[in-house]
This record gives structure tokens, sequence and C-alpha cells, in this order.
């Protein structure tokens, strides 16, 4: 008894633990995080903004304009041209205004970057690669804009019935809305049917606002019908 005690006590006292392999592989695995994980969606932010922006604010600018135009007047041509000069303003206007504001962001991050740097001691190590692109940011404005200014001009342009086409323009600008929403939400990793939603109610209360006002303004005494 004593010898198979004293052998227990030996096998005991010598037991070796050998670490599990495999649960060390799961923990590593589970605590690297994928690539797609560490992905930083805020830098999508600066071109996603500007290219959504624009495409909302073509889509919705020039289809409350035809909104406008068509509570007044039903001739297709004076819809279009109206249609058409304001795209070309609106693009225009949104590619100074984001280049503007875009660079202004750009000199401030330099200008403090410069300052981090003296302080450290270390004038000529500046990372550039991570500021904003006014020219970037412009020309996805403007080209953002023209793609959605598009999109209500070519559903009023072969439609000759005046409340159809009307009807088309709501129609059809409803239905980008939606898609411009749920792209934007897709890429910056947002709620879609709440992106959705949100983009189309402003349009609506947009398109609304302007043809209530502007037919208003026609029942009023005030002459539009030129």
């Amino acid at each position: 008894m004593a010898g198979l005690g004293s052998c227990g006590l030996v096998s005991l006292n010598h037991i070796e633990v050998v670490p599990n392999q495999a649960n060390e592989n799961d923990q590593k695995q589970f605590q690297e995080p994928k690539e797609e994980d560490n992905f930083d969606y805020s830098q999508r932010a600066q071109w996603l903004r500007a290219a959504l922006l624009g495409a909302n604010d073509g889509l919705v600018s020039i289809a409350s304009l035809l909104m406008g135009v068509g509570a007044v007047k039903t001739d297709v041509k004076a819809m279009l041209l109206a249609g058409f000069s304001g795209s070309v303003a609106g693009a225009s206007s949104m590619a100074i205004g984001e280049f503007v504001s875009v660079y202004t962001q750009y000199e401030i991050e330099v200008a403090q970057m410069k300052r981090d740097n003296i302080g450290e001691g270390n004038e000529k190590d500046m990372e550039m690669g991570n500021l904003p692109n006014p020219f970037q940011a412009a020309f996805a404005s403007a080209l953002s804009f023209s793609v959605g200014a598009l999109v209500p001009l070519l559903a009023a342009a072969f439609i000759k019935d005046y409340k159809i086409r009307l009807g088309v323009v709501v129609a059809v600008a409803s239905l980008a809305l939606v898609v411009f929403g749920a792209v934007g939400a897709v890429l910056g990793k947002v709620p879609v049917m709440r992106s959705c939603v949100r983009v189309l109610l402003g349009g609506w209360i947009a398109m609304a606002i302007t043809f209530g006002l502007t037919k208003s303004l026609n029942s009023c005494g005030l002459d539009l019908d030129f």
C-alpha cells in the first residue's frame, strides 16, 4: 500500500500539463481581426460625402425646379430649358463650393501638422497622404450633381402630357432617391432602411414646397405664365 501510495504521489506530482494547441489556435484566430473589420470606413467619408451629396442635390434640385416650372407652365420646352440651366448652374456651384470648403480644410490640417512637427522637433516628417484632396472633391461633386440632374430631365423629356409628365418626374425622382439612399448606406455601413426613408422624405418635401409655393404665387395674381 505504501509503495502504491508513493507511486501514486509521484505520478500526481509529476503530471505534465500539455497546452491545448487547438484552443490556442482558435483564440488567435478569434483575436486576430479580419481585414474587413480593420477597414476604416471614415476614409470613404470625403469622396462618399461629395459624391452622394452632389447626386442627391442634383436630383432634388432639378426635380423640384421642374415641379415649380410645371406648376405654372405646361410647355415641356420651358421645363427642359429651366432644368438644363439649373443643372449647369448647380454643377458649377457644387464644384466651386466643395473646392473652397475642402481646400480650407486642407490648409487647416497642413498648418496643424506643421505646428505639431515643429513642437516635436521634426519639421520634415509630415504625412501628406491622408490630407483631403479639394480637386477630387470638386470633380466628384460636379459629376455627381450632373448625373443626379439627368434623372428628372430624361424623365420629363419624352412625355407630352402635362399631368403625366409631372407624375413621372415625381415617381422617377423617388425611385432614384431610394437608390441613392441605399447605395450610401451600403458603402457607409449604416442602416439601409433609415437612410432610404430619410433621403426620400427630404426629396418629397423639397418638391412639394417648390410646387406649392410657385402655384400659390401664380394663384395670388402674380402672373408667372410667361
